[in-house]
């Protein structure tokens, strides 16, 4: 155990209810947790695990229900009670400070001073960081500059930042969001060992196969409300799925086979700016899905920008349906009916602060302005429709993109690119960051599209999607393409054995 960390925390919701104008978050919703155990909270977008994280993190108070902590009910926690209590977050969004080293961003706010001038006392800093990293295994010291830090490593700089303040409980939302195969592993062995030293973990995750893999007990929530709870063998990915969604997804990625038609998108030599002298060849066809598998840093995001327009390119050509595409040209992909969804909706796909009707129109404002002048009334008609066709969960079609769930904002980015009646899309990680139910609705769309002959390139980082879902699966390394799998030969295997080359 760490020097500093409390032994042991005994923490339970208990009929906690939080409502908002017209909406009920939380309706009598009980959580038990203690020292030494890892629970998996579980639902979907707009289910209440946000609403239940900020009444335990203390920045918002609930209308009812207590929390007790060590057998002491609070009616609510303030920001600063929480962290006393040994409460601590790991969010979803990392944001280090760059600027600083790993023990200054650990010590945030809590540095260690010394001498009249209180100058930074970086050694003692350094001593009092480094035996947290060492239980953490990291490969990273407390000088080491955060800026040069993977991912990975900065998911692990938050949860010593959190074990630093004491922590007793650890509530980790979303940590694998960003990491690859093996750097979840790694992630998943530290949920392990802090369980093991008795820290309480909080494990909020979409992936359902980390939850099953990691968790003691799982609590589910649905629609504001307790959907149950699975313990021990209970734990299992079906039994999930019905508890959070009320209904059984016997064929959750709803696949059926495609035959595919002609070819539709040709990459014959292409050479990106990420890896110049591995050029890359690449067949699309009608009505089908190619997953595009491969290890972060793999170069499958970086050909896809290339390929639709956005990065330099170094050689080699990109054919649409018998015409070859000029480098660098957004505008002649779209006109082609080539689409991108990428893989950073917030940062690449939308316009948060601009209304969901606005965001849907972007790329059809030509069609619908007059002499400049966008029509509103087709723009509203163009939302209405989007809405309906992809069950939107919006009240109102003029409230910013940024009040939507991530999976509604996904469902606002492929809006805006069907309405373009696109011949091929290409998805980034179309599901990263969405509930399990937002997640099925877009493999069905997905299915409906290659019915009706649009050909997808699917770049996605999970497995199980990857091989649930592709016609065939074309698996990158190092820039290049190191084989082709059919239907008939897609096992994660085989897709690891030509992602590592």
């Amino acid at each position: 155990m760490l020097q500093g960390v409390k032994p042991s925390i005994d923490l339970k919701l208990a009929g906690v209810t939080k409502v908002y104008p017209g909406v009920v978050a939380l309706q009598d919703v009980d959580l038990a947790i203690a020292s030494g155990e890892v629970v998996g909270l579980i639902g979907e977008n707009g289910a209440g695990k946000s609403t239940l994280m900020k009444v335990l993190g203390g920045t918002i108070a609930p209308n009812g229900g207590a929390i007790v902590i060590d057998g002491t009910p609070y009616p609510a926690l303030t920001p600063a009670e929480a962290q006393a209590h040994g409460i601590a977050f790991v969010h979803q969004e990392l944001n280090p400070f760059t600027n600083l080293d790993v023990a200054g961003n650990v010590l945030l706010g809590r540095e260690i001073h010394k001498g009249p001038f209180r100058v930074l006392d970086r050694k003692a800093m350094a001593e009092k960081v480094a035996p947290i990293l060492e239980m953490l295994g990291t490969r990273f010291g407390p000088g080491d500059a955060v800026a040069r830090l993977s991912l990975a490593d900065q998911q692990l700089l938050e949860i010593a930042r959190a074990l630093s303040t004491d922590a007793r409980l650890v509530i980790l939302d979303e940590p694998t969001s960003s990491l690859t195969l093996s750097e979840t592993q790694r992630l998943l062995k530290v949920i392990r060992q802090l369980r093991d030293n008795g820290v309480a973990i909080l494990f909020i995750s979409h992936r359902l196969a980390e939850v099953e893999e990691v968790a003691d007990r799982v609590v589910v929530l649905r629609d504001g409300h307790n959907a149950g709870e699975l313990t021990g063998g209970e734990i299992e990915k079906d039994r999930m799925v019905r508890m959070m969604i009320g209904r059984d997804v016997r064929q959750f990625y709803d696949r059926h086979g495609h035959k595919p038609g002609e070819p539709v998108l040709e990459i014959k030599g292409l050479r990106t700016e990420t890896y110049p002298h591995a050029p890359v060849d690449l067949t699309l066809y009608a009505g089908e899905i190619l997953g595009f598998a491969g290890l972060l840093g793999a170069g499958r995001t970086e050909l896809a920008r290339a390929v639709f327009g956005i990065d330099k390119v170094h050689g080699g050509t990109v054919t649409l349906r018998g015409a070859v595409l000029p480098p660098q040209s957004v505008d002649a992909a779209l006109a082609a009916g080539l689409c991108l969804v990428p893989e950073d909706r917030k940062g690449q796909g939308l316009f948060l602060d601009f209304a969901i009707a606005e965001n849907i129109a972007l790329p059809n404002l030509a069609h619908l302005s007059d002499r400049g002048v966008v029509d509103r009334r087709a723009e509203r008609s163009l939302a209405e429709e989007s809405r309906q066709r992809l069950a939107i969960k919006v009240s109102d079609l003029m409230s910013a993109a940024a009040n939507l769930s991530g999976g509604n904002q996904q469902k606002v980015v492929l809006a805006k690119w069907l309405a373009m009646n696109p011949k091929v899309m290409i998805f980034d990680e179309p599901t990263r960051g969405i509930d399990v139910g937002a997640k099925a609705e877009v493999y069905h769309l997905m299915q409906e599209l290659a019915d009706r002959g649009v050909a997808i390139l699917m770049i996605s980082s999970d497995m199980e999607e990857v091989i649930g879902v592709s016609d065939r699966v074309a698996v990158m390394c190092r820039g290049h393409v190191t084989g082709t799998l059919n239907r008939d030969e897609l096992t994660e295997e085989n897709i690891l054995r030509l992602a590592v080359g």
